[in-house]
């Protein structure tokens, strides 16, 4: 099977999942209509592998935390886990915990994502 890194070069390379996807590409699922374009068919590929593959999300939740400065609430919501098991997975691995946001915007976008996670 071809990777994500594949799809997300922007190539129009074959997807092989079994043998009946044999020859598909991300092209003609946008020529079928199925998708507006290229990016939105990459976009829905992530969702799904993400969504299959709990450990890819903490992976990721993770690394964001450690690479784009977002918020614990942030991480947690990324990786489908709550506050304290994020903190606990973050302590885990040897990650610094930034606890508390830094300016209004980050309090605001934690009091978000914790009503988004409430709501779901």
């Amino acid at each position: 099977m071809y990777g994500v890194k594949t799809l997300l070069l922007g190539r129009d390379v074959p997807m092989r999942a079994d043998r009946g996807m044999r020859g598909l590409t991300v092209r003609d699922l946008v020529e079928a209509n199925l998708y507006e374009d290229e990016d939105a068919v990459i976009q829905d590929a992530l969702r799904c592998l993400l969504r299959s593959r709990t450990d890819s999300r903490v992976r990721l939740a993770v690394h964001r935390y450690k690479t784009e400065d977002i918020s614990l609430s942030k991480a947690a919501h990324l990786a489908g886990v709550s506050w304290a098991q994020m903190r606990d997975i973050l302590v885990d691995r040897g990650v610094a915990v930034r606890l508390g946001p830094e300016t209004v915007k980050e309090a605001r976008e934690e009091v978000e994502v914790l009503r988004s996670l409430l709501e779901s």
